[in-house]
């Protein structure tokens, strides 16, 4: 008896493996992914400009990025003792504004090379539900606990949402024609916003994304992962869920990667992926006698495996 409906997944036409060069942007879903890429040691970029959930937010800073549109003074604000700014996570926010100027400049820099490099760009979208500052009359990505009567709440329709989507892929073709740019919708549920609100704010995204990729000018280097659906359909039960009920549990997220890694990962590249698994299981190990003779001829061993993989492969470090 089958007691679960699988998606079923069609095979990558650009499978990932050691020698791809990967950037992963968007909401935190995309982070959990970004860090099993991480684990097993694949050349990856994790949000450089911290999460961002919504399409147009991710446009404007790829514009920004592809542009090299300098952030300014008049790009930052000062609130709460630290300088922040509307286009990127709190996480970067500074109590110094020079700082903070330096270091979005630099990652402006950085992150332009590494789309320019790119083999996979993963663009993970959150909501469809924005906050437009009234003042300035843009969509931030982030509302820095700012009192919410500065911001207008409003629902992307599928229209701009397909318009931002469609741009992304231009903007990042511009510099780099062969990358293979991943789309998925985040599992993770926007309940804050109400629940018939967020169901909308998903069906909207799902909409948009679809009928830019089936567009056949796209089709060639654009794909579609079903995160949202895997969670929807194949994991529907609350035992899937952390506590607070809304995010994805370990168990989801380690079968999510395993569906990811079944379609999307190259078969070349599974044996690599288990030898570092190995290595960081190994490096986990807690001894009992760490001085012992057995311990000692395990961690030579271990080292020689690192070596050998650091070797094939150099931007791997354990």
């Amino acid at each position: 008896m089958q007691f679960r409906t699988p998606i079923p997944i069609s095979q990558s036409s650009h499978s990932i493996d050691y020698n791809s060069k990967i950037v992963s942007l968007g909401s935190c879903f995309v982070e959990n992914m970004g860090e099993k890429f991480n684990y097993f040691k694949f050349e990856n970029i994790i949000n450089p400009f911290g999460i961002i959930f919504n399409p147009v937010s991710i446009e404007k800073i790829i514009y920004k990025t592809i542009n090299a549109v300098l952030f300014t003074e008049e790009d930052i604000f000062f609130y709460n003792e630290r300088w922040h700014c509307f286009d990127v996570h709190s996480d970067l926010s500074n109590s110094n504004k020079e700082d903070l100027l330096a270091s979005l400049s630099a990652i402006l820099e950085s992150t332009k090379q590494q789309l320019q490099e790119a083999s996979h760009v993963i663009i993970t979208y959150g909501t469809s539900w924005v906050y437009r500052n009234i003042e300035s009359d843009a969509i931030v990505a982030n509302c820095h606990k700012v009192p919410q009567k500065q911001f207008k709440k409003e629902l992307l329709s599928v229209d701009e949402s397909k318009e931002s989507i469609a741009n992304t892929i231009k903007l990042i073709h511009s510099v780099n024609p062969s990358c293979n740019i991943i789309f998925t919708i985040s599992p993770i549920r926007h309940i804050k916003d109400g629940f018939v609100e967020n169901q909308w704010s998903k069906a909207n995204l799902i909409s948009a994304v679809h009928s830019v990729l089936n567009k056949e000018h796209y089709k060639l280097h654009t794909e579609y992962f079903p995160s949202y659906e895997i969670m929807i359909d194949e994991l529907r039960d609350y035992r899937f869920y952390g506590e607070d009920m809304l995010h994805p549990n370990q168990v989801a997220i380690d079968y999510i990667w395993k569906r990811f890694k079944e379609t999307t990962i190259s078969e070349a590249a599974l044996a690599t992926i288990d030898e570092v698994e190995s290595i960081q299981k190994s490096l986990s190990h807690k001894p009992f006698n760490p001085n012992s003779e057995s311990h000692l001829k395990f961690e030579s061993k271990l080292r020689d495996k690192i070596t050998k993989l650091e070797k094939q492969y150099s931007f791997m470090k354990f």
